[in-house]
């Protein structure tokens, strides 16, 4: 396989070190810094202000508080069916599918086991046979991630590793990649059963932020990093903010296999999607 230059080169660079820069940089109040990184973005990727709670993307403060901005209330509605899965963020569909022998599709030629995902081959068991979907957002979404389901958090864990790029293309080639970046794994616990919603950080894209637990990443890990939640008693209905990317990145969302789900047949690598988009099929008549 000829790996591409641009793919080659990730290999090499400091992610973290490149990713502190960004960091910092995106958080500069001084406003010909902060407008000409927020016109770029809106040019370069059309992206639309009119859903935005705040829509001159000049009054932002910071880059970041522009690319993290908030929607209207009612922009992203939910599905009508109570029980269906929402997407827990705009974006594009890079896989979705069943997960096989605890193995999760990456792209052509690339899977990854799900214990290696979550950090624990004991987590990973519920899921052995269950369902995924993986969302990428690029630079022109909605930043902010949202409860697919209903749940109460048990636990949340902090995987360290590297930072690629989650652009298609280096999805594409670098193996493992979801399995190998920094990642926040959240553990809930469903009406239905046990999901998991897990945060990966990418290249320049690795900060997190949560509605419980506040900036997640950075400090970037150096070894897996468990917290316990369950006696907080932390309950968030589908729909609810859960956290946010601090730039974009990817989201994948696991359902156990109690609950193995068929996805909406409408849907494919590559389909664009919403926050709030019924992601499962409609279940057959009673």
């Amino acid at each position: 396989m000829i790996v591409r230059p641009a793919v080659a080169l990730q290999y090499l660079l400091p992610h973290r070190f490149l990713s502190r820069i960004v960091y910092r940089a995106t958080r500069w109040t001084w406003r010909p810094w902060k407008d000409l990184l927020i016109e770029r973005i809106v040019r370069s990727y059309s992206v639309d202000m009119r859903e935005a709670l705040e829509p001159d993307p000049h009054a932002h403060p910071t880059f970041n508080a522009f690319f993290t901005r908030a929607l209207k209330p009612g922009a992203r509605p939910m599905p009508e069916r109570p029980a269906a899965i929402a997407c827990p963020a705009d974006g594009r569909i890079s896989q979705l599918g069943k997960i096989g022998g605890g193995r999760i599709f990456q792209a052509k030629g690339f899977d990854f086991s799900a214990s290696e995902l979550l950090g624990s081959e004991a987590e990973a068991i519920p899921y052995a046979e269950g369902s995924f979907i993986t969302v990428y957002l690029s630079p022109r979404d909605y930043h902010r991630v949202h409860m697919p389901l209903a749940g109460t958090l048990r636990e949340t864990v902090h995987i360290p590793g590297r930072l690629f790029s989650v652009a298609p293309f280096t999805v594409e080639a670098v193996p493992r990649l979801f399995a190998r970046n920094e990642r926040l794994v959240c553990h809930f616990e469903g009406d239905a059963g046990p999901f998991a919603v897990v945060m990966v950080g990418a290249m320049l894209v690795s900060s997190v932020e949560t509605v419980w637990g506040g900036l997640e990443i950075p400090p970037y890990a150096s070894a897996i990093t468990r917290k316990s939640w369950r006696e907080r008693g932390i309950r968030l209905e589908r729909g609810a903010e859960m956290g946010r990317f601090n730039m974009g990145s990817t989201v994948v969302l696991l359902v156990a296999g109690p609950r193995a789900v068929s996805w909406d047949a409408d849907l494919h690598s590559g389909s664009e999607v919403r926050l709030g988009r019924r992601l499962d099929g409609t279940p057959p008549p009673t």
